[in-house]
This record gives structure tokens, C-alpha cells and sequence, in this order.
């Protein structure tokens, strides 16, 4: 019998974050520096307030680099608590197209992020 794997054992713990008060600049630098596509927006306890994508900022033209994350983030997150089964997530995934799940504690505190690298990882075996 195949194990059902939850969100906590998937996420990334390690994630990079940045402020919303922080400039658009720094967190295309950041992205590109870590070679990853989004960077969730955090306070300074960790709760997740958005999220920014390198989309989000290459879509808002040239001129952004200036503006502070909090004008270009998106806010309306879709998230999953650390007991979410796999399969959730990954229906998640593919119902709404998106590519990373925040993975918050019921004080909306960000504990990881589980991407579509996670999920196939875990897969790869049933393969």
C-alpha cells in the first residue's frame, strides 16, 4: 500500500521571502540570484501577507523597479495547512494553473512551499 504524503513532508522549508516594503528591484535580484520564479511576502513574524512573482514584474513594464512589493504582490493566495495530502495540493496545482502552494499554520505564518518540482518528485517513484 502506497503512503500518503502530506505537505509537510513535501514543502520547502528554507524559503526566500521579502518585505512588502521592499523595492520591486530587490526582489527580481533576489529571484535571479536564487534562480527561483517568486518570492512570498512576509512581516517581520512570517505571516504571509502576498506574493511576487517574476511574471508579475516582468508583465508591470520597465518602470517598476522603484515601487515597493506591496503595490505589485498578489494578495489573494491560495493556500494549504502542513497535514494537506499531496493529492490536494496537486489537484490544486492543476485546477488553477498555479506552479507554488505557501504552506502557512493557522496563524498564517509561512512554514514552506511546495512547487510542482516537489510533487513530481514524490511521483517519480510510482512512475
Amino acid at each position: 500500500m502506497v503512503r500518503r504524503r502530506t505537505a509537510r513532508e513535501l514543502m520547502i522549508r528554507r524559503v526566500y521571502t521579502i518585505e512588502p516594503d521592499q523595492m520591486v528591484a530587490l526582489a527580481k535580484l533576489k529571484m535571479l540570484r536564487h534562480g527561483i520564479g517568486a518570492l512570498p511576502v512576509v512581516d517581520g513574524q512570517r505571516k504571509l501577507l502576498g506574493i511576487i512573482t517574476m511574471r508579475d514584474i516582468d508583465l508591470a513594464g520597465s518602470e517598476v523597479a522603484d515601487l515597493a512589493v506591496v503595490e505589485l504582490m498578489t494578495t489573494d493566495l491560495v493556500t494549504v495547512g502542513p497535514a494537506t495530502p499531496a493529492r490536494r495540493i496537486a489537484d490544486l496545482m492543476v485546477r488553477t494553473g498555479l506552479q507554488r502552494i505557501p504552506v502557512v499554520d493557522p496563524g498564517a505564518r509561512l512554514l514552506g512551499l511546495v512547487t510542482q518540482t516537489t510533487i513530481i518528485n514524490a511521483a517519480r517513484p510510482l512512475l
